[in-house]
């Protein structure tokens, strides 16, 4: 068993950091495998090496040891790079220069239950699929890279119990169970739809860098927040597009506030670094997030 934790250097870690590290750190411990530490610092406008020193230091204090020099994100844009100019040659990519607003603007109702990187795209710019000469040349960087999700769908699927195809991964001892998780062809086009696999700022996207990178350090078992369950099916198929191996998935439940609300980056208060501080030694703060996952006051 391989795992990893992967935080973003544009913050301090809080509890449900604290939270998903310790589970990662003990399934590798427990089975006698690797633990591996990723720094995924593809936003270079808020990454910042504070943040990076800062949080190595919490997961010390926290009494988590890595195996390996930590991968860098922003160390490997030439393997995102070599990604994406293999699925543009093979003509599964297109330039996209939609905002934000231009994309609600483009919908003409809102939609329920947004997918994995919120409203689904309404194919505003799908006109501009690469021609065969295009796809001779580099992709171009000023611009969105987007999935064409039906074209991906082809040929790299199985055959459901009903005869339609599905993208299969296989779940262990998270909330949503153990077994083998099916999502059909249908959700991916309607409730996923054309990802982007590259954002014009960063160079590549969260979707594309987990996948390479899962891959390069060796993970044979992802474990993180259920509120990225949604995102798996897209990181199955890119596995199936880029011929990678998939790994077994655990998505835990989240830490949450007393009002039943998830943590992130802006709750500084819940910051690993103020339970420090405050006295709190790491054996406490596990043992009140064993007993309910619910953030205590620092």
């Amino acid at each position: 068993m391989k795992t990893r934790f992967a935080p973003s250097p544009t913050g301090p870690l809080h509890l449900g950091h604290a939270w998903s590290a310790w589970m990662a750190h003990d399934m590798a411990r427990a089975a006698g495998g690797a633990f591996l530490l990723r720094i995924e610092d593809i936003d270079r406008q808020r990454s910042k090496l504070e943040w990076e020193d800062q949080l190595k230091r919490d997961l010390e204090w926290l009494g988590i040891e890595w195996d390996a020099p930590p991968m860098r994100q922003s160390e490997r844009m030439e393997s995102y790079r070599a990604a994406l100019g293999d699925l543009w040659r093979r003509g599964l990519l297109y330039p996209c220069t939609c905002t934000r607003r231009d994309i609600a603007a483009a919908i003409s109702a809102p939609q329920e239950g947004a997918g994995p990187d919120g409203p689904i795209y309404p194919g505003t710019c799908r006109h501009r699929r690469p021609d065969h000469a295009e796809r001779q040349m580099a992709p171009p960087e000023d611009a969105h890279l987007r999935l064409l999700m039906r074209e991906a769908l082809i040929g790299t699927t199985e055959t459901l119990r009903n005869g339609h195809g599905g993208l299969p991964f296989h779940e262990f001892g998270g909330v949503m169970g153990s077994g083998t998780i099916w999502t059909s062809e249908a959700d991916m086009e309607a409730k996923v739809g054309d990802v982007v696999l590259a954002r014009k700022d960063f160079g590549t996207s969260y979707h594309l860098s987990v996948v390479l990178d899962d891959a390069a350090q060796g993970i044979t078992h992802v474990v993180r927040g259920a509120d990225l369950f949604e995102a798996t099916p897209i990181h199955v198929l890119l596995q199936r597009l880029l011929g990678l191996p998939t790994p077994d998935y655990h998505h835990h439940a989240l830490v949450r506030d007393a009002a039943g609300k998830r943590l992130a980056k802006r709750d500084d208060a819940r910051a690993i670094s103020v339970y420090r501080e405050a006295g709190w030694t790491p054996e406490a703060l596990r043992a009140r997030l064993q007993e309910s996952l619910i953030a205590p006051e620092p």
